[in-house]
């Protein structure tokens, strides 16, 4: 498991530093990191290739100084202007722990779900995607092109001219790759292991944000693991990789923006760009996402006191400037693929279609019951959602989405949804976030129903662990097994000969690397349906997948 702790020291360490330096502390700190490290990695990869510098870790490790440094440099400017206000607690030290607890047991279980259908650490994707992102991965790290078209050289040959493709994901993976001396498919693996803890983290830190009893970040760390349209579907399916570490990593937006709009200042301004720059770095539809999924936290601010609208945009205008001025590489490349797309077809009625939300069962061959029926309770107490209102008109405009993309292919319908490539996959998966938040909530809810009506002598502390852990129970401890076979099906088969890239295929591609020549390409033709690969090859060389 050394490439896992890599990867989560490369993930985590520099976010850590930069939201250190720009004055983040506690539940913040650590979820932003992943975010902030991100967007870091981003940024740095195609400015070094636009400076003619390599990327390479200790260009990551220089550019994390750099930006530590601007942190520390803007949260100094705002402390010397106005002392910010000490950030009240909120969580009772039993509460915390209690968060403590939830929190690293959802992200074993979700880790465990995964690893159940990769089998080992080092399994071959077997999707189409999976091609792109490993050869990315090595094509960063043997040649040091951190650009925004340069990855585009594995998959587009000779004189084709290579495509935009944002790389955060790919650049922290070579860092990792570089650093650990792993083979690609254990890189890839290593980061796809912690896509579900990051979720939940992410769903904590946002409770956190928003004031949400400790009962509810709990439970929302569990919730967030249980759902196979979460993460899991996205690991089956391509697998898209960048897509799902997007959808992880959404819920941060609106942290980064309440924090701002509550005290709007060089430093908060500065996490909120950083946020915004990092979910664009990853995939460019995420960003999108986090504005589908932050959006409606104005709408309430505004229905709340009308007279703060004036007062949000003019504050909003200098954070769109700067983000814009920031990451002008990554949005002109977006707008260079503004080409005509045909999408994905339909696939259910749009009843159907409402149905596979609330049931959390897209293609599985059952719905996670417990799962809508904590959804169900947290409808029936949305009255006590508070701060957190907004969440239920992101589930809202995003299951609405779902349902008009799975079930029309209406001009419209693929205008607005050209982002996803009019995925309902991905529609799905953007749903599922805040539907588990939801989720979580009906079962803080109902904790709390029961303590007042329960006698005094009943501790709350117990009742909230009995009902969590009846949750835990009752869903197969957190639908673990049934969301591993759903990963299973992008990665192993019952018989290996049915593997769109054998075992005997990967020797065969592994001796293509023993016998190629420094520099020398290995490839076969993209329209031929035989497993197909590109890229610097050597011993360690991974490539795979097959055109279907």
């Amino acid at each position: 498991m050394l490439s896992t702790s890599i990867a989560i020291v490369v993930i985590a360490g520099p976010g850590l530093l930069i939201g250190l330096a720009a004055g983040l502390r506690g539940w913040v700190l650590a979820g932003m990191a992943p975010l902030l490290s991100y967007a870091a990695g981003g940024l740095t990869g195609p400015w070094a290739a636009a400076a003619g510098l390599p990327f390479t870790p200790l260009t990551l490790a220089g550019a994390t100084v750099v930006f530590a440094a601007i942190a520390f440099g803007v949260r100094k400017f705002t402390v010397r202007r106005a002392l910010p206000a000490a950030e009240p607690g909120w969580w009772a030290r039993r509460g915390t722990i209690a968060v403590l607890a939830c929190l690293p047991a959802a992200a074993a279980i979700g880790g465990w779900a995964t690893l159940l259908g990769l089998g080992r650490v080092g399994a071959l994707p077997q999707g189409f995607d999976a091609v792109y992102h490993g050869n990315a991965v090595r094509y960063i790290a043997d040649t040091g092109d951190g650009s925004l078209f340069g990855t585009g050289h594995v998959n587009w040959y000779g004189d084709a001219a290579p495509v935009f493709y944002p790389n955060a994901y790919h650049l922290l993976a070579a860092v990792t790759y570089r650093l650990s001396g792993a083979s690609i498919p254990e890189t890839l693996d290593a980061n796809t292991l912690l896509l579900p803890g990051l979720l939940a983290l992410s769903l904590v830190t946002l409770v956190r944000e928003f004031r949400g009893r400790a009962v509810l970040a709990g439970a929302a760390a569990l919730t967030a693991v249980a759902a196979v349209t979460g993460v899991y579907e996205s690991m089956a399916r391509g697998p898209l990789l960048p897509f799902a570490l997007g959808v992880a990593l959404t819920p941060l937006a609106a942290v980064a923006l309440r924090r701002y709009l509550e005290r709007a200042a060089p430093d908060t301004g500065l996490v909120l760009v950083l946020a915004a720059v990092g979910l664009l770095c990853i995939h460019s539809s995420t960003l999108f996402g986090g504005i589908l999924f932050a959006g409606p936290l104005l709408v309430q601010r505004w229905l709340t006191g009308w007279r703060r609208i004036g007062r949000d945009l003019l504050a909003l205008l200098p954070i769109a400037v700067v983000s814009l001025l920031v990451a002008w590489l990554q949005l002109f490349g977006a707008l260079g693929l503004a080409l005509p797309y045909y999408g994905w077809p339909s696939e259910y009625r749009a009843s159907t279609a409402l149905g596979a939300l609330l049931g959390f069962q897209h293609f599985e061959p059952h719905p996670q019951v417990w799962l809508s029926v904590a959804l169900f309770l947290g409808i029936v107490f949305f009255a006590r959602a508070g701060e957190l209102r907004w969440i239920g008109l992101t589930a809202g405009v995003t299951g609405l989405a779902y349902v008009a993309v799975a079930s029309s292919n209406t001009p419209v319908v693929m205008a607005l949804s050209r982002p996803w490539w009019d995925d309902p996959y991905r529609f799905f998966s953007m749903a599922a976030v805040p539907l588990s938040l939801l989720a979580a909530h009906g079962l803080a809810s109902a904790q709390a129903w029961l303590r007042d009506r329960l006698p005094s002598r009943v501790p709350p502390a117990v009742l909230a662990a009995v009902l969590l852990g009846a949750f835990v129970l009752l869903s197969n401890g957190l639908y673990v097994r049934t969301n591993g076979a759903w990963v299973y099906q992008g990665y192993q088969a019952a018989d290996p000969s049915a593997l769109r890239v054998t075992p005997g295929e990967q020797t065969a591609m592994a001796e293509l690397g023993a016998r190629a020549a420094p520099g020398e390409w290995a490839m076969n033709d993209r329209f031929v349906e035989l497993p197909r690969g590109a890229g610097h090859l050597d011993s360690r060389q991974w490539s795979g997948g097959r055109m279907s």
